[in-house]
């Protein structure tokens, strides 16, 4: 008798884990956000194609999660189809879960500037439109007055930064295929390269 129901605890389970896998691997569906646990901190970012910024920024030790997504328009819950429009007023962006105590905030601002061109208007190399407008989403009056003196600094080195500097408004993740695009489908991003800015 016990075998027979640790056998259907067991198929019961693997039923279950079967569910959840299926699930997450719909290419479609929109990835889960990880919050930011005790001691950890969030950024926001957009440089373009958020394949590209992903890519860079979850190389940095420190960086717990990214997630790509959307942010700064005004559709809720926008699908990728929706942003391509350009009528959501959305950003590609990532949002980046990290460890203050490993990486700052101003490392990955750097990182972000010094891996895309932060002077090119209304887009990102190849790619043109309002959704892949350079911009930092600020969490707090820190990482806005971190932001603003490392462009600050680029504007004094002779660079016409186009980088805006933004209140954080609410995050929609991507949909699942759009995450940790390079790592699962291989190449190099085709509009970010990293080059030396500071």
């Amino acid at each position: 008798m016990n075998l027979k129901l640790l056998l259907l605890a067991v198929v019961g389970l693997s039923s279950c884990n079967a569910q959840t896998k299926s699930k997450m691997s719909d290419p479609y569906a929109m990835a889960p956000i990880p919050a930011a646990e005790a001691g950890q901190e969030v950024a926001v970012l957009a440089s373009g194609c958020f394949w590209g910024t992903e890519f860079y920024l979850q190389k940095v030790p420190g960086v717990i999660a990214t997630t790509c997504g959307y942010t700064g328009g005004f559709v809720k819950n926008p699908s990728y189809r929706e942003v391509c429009t350009k009528r959501t007023g959305h950003y590609e962006a990532v949002h980046v879960v990290f460890d203050p105590a490993q990486v700052s905030f101003e490392k990955l601002v750097r990182v972000f500037f010094e891996t895309h061109d932060p002077t090119q208007r209304n887009g990102q190399g190849p790619d043109i439109g309002p959704q892949y407008r350079s911009a930092v989403f600020f969490q707090n009056e820190a990482q806005r007055e971190t932001a603003k003196i490392l462009k600050d600094l680029l504007v004094q080195k002779g660079y016409d930064v186009a980088t805006e500097i933004l209140p954080a408004s609410e995050f929609y993740s991507a949909e699942n295929y759009h995450q940790d695009y390079y790592d699962n489908k291989g190449g190099t991003p085709y509009c970010h390269a990293p080059r030396k800015l500071f």
